[in-house]
């Protein structure tokens, strides 16, 4: 061991977290509805789970991989919770065929080409390689992200590659075969193969150094037992690192994994040893050869499928007491119990969209500040983290909404109240987004140093707080039901349009003059984008108030469309907009 053995685990573990963050985040982009109904139809059924999570992990010859891709599965929501345990544990049974193939094939697994086209570092290229030639060439944005994802897959791989080859030394020392054999005390052989195993991150090296020093006639049954065990533990070292900076979800899927490992490790040990002490097994202190470790593993994990399987149930409840909901995360939570009374159920809908409502104009208020006032680094976190419960929240709404309203018989009256809801949720988390977007722009001209010029800041002076404006106003029409005052902001989006049109003519004459650089314009334009499209989305918040407007019942399905044309009676108010926000000058 030298420093760069050092050097390359910490660079390897630097790999494997930003490999999970890309998985993670091009699985949001790619994954839409498709892979969904995949995942949740294969694994409909814990059995069907247990089928699939076996078969995959066989494939790709890595309990570790499989459940890396649960959380970033269950991170970006494509997988539910429950979904995930019938899947560890057919993952737990697959992962024992590497040390089948070991004892078959030999130690030296070098020159065996289906085991090194299963090795991860063996098919981790060819992913990488297919999804560098994916974002270079494709032309669909789509499969760019496919792309990615599958790049965030290989620099993943390639991390748990690079922190398992760091330890290799170890293999070849004296001292640390000494420490491998000298624990004699189960305990302490259970603690010595999970420490092994949490630093060389994977099961399947830790039992292949486990099947190699069994060659040498000192490793025996007795002292097997527990370091196959210890290393069934510390695999779990993988799936905490891939919880890191993941949704609690996601963290729930490492504690039952974890659990499962120790629950099992600690009720088999009790029965084993309590029977060797009342009938002394007789082979606990032969030597054990490559094959016997192959199957003191698989036994163990099918054994332990066999006695965890079915309180599968109590191991999610049981994640969710280890890893608990925060305050915020149980204040937006809905209670489905509620259902049983519709009225009162859309009743705590609505409670929660005000909730949603209220953050999402949090976020666009500082992005706004900071394009007038200048950039707040405390605020451009703040936006990011509130469009992520933003976008949790609409899942939330929409979810509990549409089982609803197909589980339950709704008077017109609460259709109408849930319809109104999922109408609005949607344009509401639009404009969380275009928020976000400002302050991305916000933080670029800040990181870029950017400066507009005067009549460039002028201009923003006048159309963002129009903005502001326009959406306040839509809210307040729609959470108060005053259809009458929705029908006064068609008229202050027609003069935002035309802000806008004017001020992006305005900022061509400028670079044409050099007065400002095409840098400034793309985030100019991007502003303005932003703009118009709040706007946009603020008008249809109004629009759906204003469908509703004649005791509940909803306007014709072309409400939207008259309701957006400009009548003569607007003439008055977009007049006073226009002079309001000197939308001439």
């Amino acid at each position: 061991m030298d420093i760069f053995s050092f050097v390359t685990l910490f660079g390897g573990l630097a790999f494997f977290l930003y490999g999970m963050k890309l998985l993670s985040d091009s699985l949001k982009k790619t994954a839409g509805g498709r892979l969904e109904k995949l995942l949740n139809k294969a694994t409909d059924n814990k059995f069907k789970g247990l089928t699939v999570g076996a078969v995959i992990t066989i494939a790709i010859q890595s309990s570790s991989a499989m459940t890396v891709m649960l959380v970033g599965f269950v991170n970006s929501g494509i997988m539910q919770l429950p979904q995930t345990v019938g899947v560890i544990f057919g993952s737990d049974i697959g992962t024992t065929l590497t040390a089948w193939i070991l004892s078959l094939a030999g130690i030296d697994s070098g020159d065996n080409i289906l085991l090194k086209l299963l090795k991860p570092s063996c098919f981790s290229l060819v992913f990488a390689l297919i999804g560098i030639i994916l974002i270079m060439a494709a032309k669909k944005q789509r499969h760019k992200d496919i792309g990615s994802m599958l790049v965030g897959f290989s620099i993943l791989m390639q991390g748990m590659t690079m922190m398992s080859s760091s330890m290799e030394p170890l293999k070849e020392m004296d001292s640390f075969v000494n420490i491998m054999t000298a624990f004699k005390n189960p305990l302490l052989g259970v603690f010595s193969g999970a420490i092994v195993t949490g630093i060389i991150q994977s099961s399947a090296a830790a039992i292949g150094i486990l099947q190699s020093i069994s060659m040498t006639g000192k490793l025996t049954y007795g002292m097997a037992i527990p370091l196959v065990m210890g290393a069934n533990i510390g695999t779990c070292m993988t799936a905490i690192l891939s919880s890191i900076g993941v949704n609690r979800d996601a963290k729930r899927v490492t504690a039952i994994h974890v659990a499962i490992k120790l629950i099992g490790t600690v009720i088999w040990l009790i029965v084993f040893y309590g029977a060797n002490a009342i009938f002394d097994i007789s082979f606990m202190d032969r030597p054990v050869s490559i094959v016997g470790v192959a199957a003191i593993h698989s036994v163990f994990n099918i054994a332990n499928t066999i006695l965890l399987f079915p309180f599968s149930k109590l191991l999610v409840k049981l994640a969710h007491i280890v890893v608990k909901e925060t305050a915020e995360e149980q204040e937006f939570k809905l209670d489905e119990r509620l259902m049983l009374t519709p009225s009162i159920a859309v009743g705590e809908c609505r409670n929660m969209m005000i909730k949603m409502v209220s953050k999402a104009k949090e976020g666009l208020d500082k992005s706004m500040n900071m394009l007038l006032y200048g950039y707040n680094t405390g605020d451009f976190d703040f936006i990011k983290k509130n469009e992520e419960k933003v976008d949790g929240l609409e899942d939330i709404l929409g979810s509990y909404l549409m089982k609803l309203t197909t589980s339950q018989q709704l008077s017109v009256e609460d259709k109408n109240r849930s319809s109104r809801i999922l109408q609005a949720i949607g344009e509401v988390e639009r404009v969380a987004d275009h928020a976000n977007y400002l302050s991305d722009s916000s933080e670029e001209i800040e990181t870029k140093h950017l400066q507009f010029s005067d009549s460039a800041k002028e201009e923003l002076g006048r159309v963002i707080p129009a903005v502001h404006d326009i959406y306040t106003m839509a809210l307040d029409c729609y959470l108060s039901d005053d259809a009458a005052h929705a029908e006064n902001i068609g008229p202050l989006r027609i003069v935002i349009g035309e802000m806008c049109d004017k001020f992006k003519s305005n900022h061509v004459e400028r670079l044409a003059t050099g007065a400002c650089t095409t840098e400034q314009g793309f985030v100019f334009n991007d502003i303005l984008y932003s703009c118009i499209r709040i706007a946009e989305h603020s008008l249809n918040i109004a629009a759906i108030a204003y469908r509703f407007k004649s005791e509940g019942a909803p306007a014709p399905d072309t409400y939207m469309h008259d309701f957006k044309q400009r009548k003569d009676s607007d003439e008055k108010k977009y007049q006073e907009y226009v002079a309001k926000y000197k939308a001439s000058l």
